[in-house]
């Protein structure tokens, strides 16, 4: 119950992890709660709320080990020293430096029983990004595409509308709702003049529109730059045009000059990770879904597979650059799911592992 109600909540509290508790004293249910966003009330702390001075004596399910450390709130560890619990079952622990095991130590030395490693792999899956934020300092990156099942995404003239199903689409709008950002190239906004924010049937969180653009080719009238329902920021180049910055100067707009001549992938992902971008989804065209797998950039691979053949020499593929030799310069993946979305089918693949 604590890891359903932390992936409820998945996509909406960072740079901070989706925790879930619950409190269970003589066979029932006393509280529950989940982290809703970065500054609120850690779920351990919602839980205690609710339970009141029934919590002593109490066992508490979470399913990250509690912080130890005093940030935008106090340290849950002794929330739960103080509440008088019994025994806390933790499903990982927490790679943060300012908690690696400092929680769980401080609940042993006061005595209460600690069982780590309940349900331990969904609770890493769930936590993948955090712990990827966390040790490399960069967003956890996932590569969206859509494709028909000879690989093509666009006919030679460019037209992609639409690859894939309505039902596709809208889970993919579910996919950008847990995503902090949201990745394309100027190219795309030159031939699509996408929205890129979250459309579900009950609303849903906008991921912040990130823009690669060397030269500042964004038009000024583009959706990006017109509305304002989400943050966009601009990456440009060293020598971009500074007449062109003006001209996109906006509230939600940020134009962000690099400091060298062409953009490069890490430096993009590292300056988004000092922004506190824990998650990025690139729904980005060919050239721009090379330079990432070129920088062995890419965490999470999903693509949608539509049941057609289009067929075409010129017709457009997710992924280009450079031709590789050999077979053996591909870069290697591991398929984690399969499943049937309508009428396509939606693979998520992940980096494998080197043996």
């Amino acid at each position: 119950m604590a890891l359903q109600l932390a992936e409820n909540v998945a996509g909406q509290t960072s740079p901070n992890p989706p925790v879930g508790a619950v409190l269970v004293k003589d066979g029932r249910i006393i509280g529950m709660g989940a982290h809703l966003e970065a500054g609120e009330r850690h779920a351990e702390r919602v839980a205690l709320d609710i339970a009141g001075a029934r919590a002593t004596g109490a066992d508490l399910y979470v399913t990250l080990e509690p912080c130890s450390h005093i940030g935008k709130t106090s340290p849950c560890a002794n929330a739960v020293i103080q509440a008088g619990i019994k025994h806390v079952y933790i499903a990982t622990t927490d790679p943060n430096p300012l908690v690696a095991g400092k929680g769980i130590a401080k609940l042993l030395e006061a005595g209460v029983e600690v069982t780590e490693g309940l349900y331990n792999e969904r609770a890493k899956k769930l936590y993948e990004p955090f712990f990827h934020f966390i040790k490399h300092k960069t967003p956890h990156v996932t590569m969206k595409t859509a494709m028909t099942i000879d690989g093509k995404i666009a006919t030679s003239t460019g037209d992609s509308k639409w690859v894939t199903s309505e039902q596709a689409r809208l889970d993919v709008h579910q996919l950008r709702h847990t995503q902090d950002a949201i990745l394309v190239g100027v190219q795309t906004l030159l031939h699509d003049n996408p929205l890129l924010t979250t459309r579900l049937p009950l609303g849903g969180k906008h991921p912040i529109r990130v823009i690669l653009d060397t030269s500042l080719r964004t038009p000024e009238f583009s959706q990006v730059i017109q509305n304002a329902e989400a943050p966009t920021w601009i990456f440009c180049g060293k020598y971009a045009e500074l007449s062109q910055e003006k001209l996109l100067r906006k509230p939600h707009v940020q134009i962000i000059r690099m400091q060298k001549p062409q953009l490069i992938v890490e430096d993009i992902l590292l300056e988004l990770g000092k922004r506190g971008v824990m998650t990025l989804l690139v729904e980005g065209g060919a050239a721009i879904n090379a330079s990432f797998v070129k920088a062995r950039a890419v965490q999470k691979v999903i693509c949608y597979v539509a049941p057609k053949l289009l067929g075409g020499t010129g017709s457009l593929t997710p992924i280009g650059g450079l031709d590789p030799q050999l077979m053996n310069d591909a870069f290697p993946f591991a398929f984690e799911s399969v499943e049937m979305i309508g009428p396509d089918i939606k693979i998520i693949a992940v980096p494998k592992e080197s043996d």
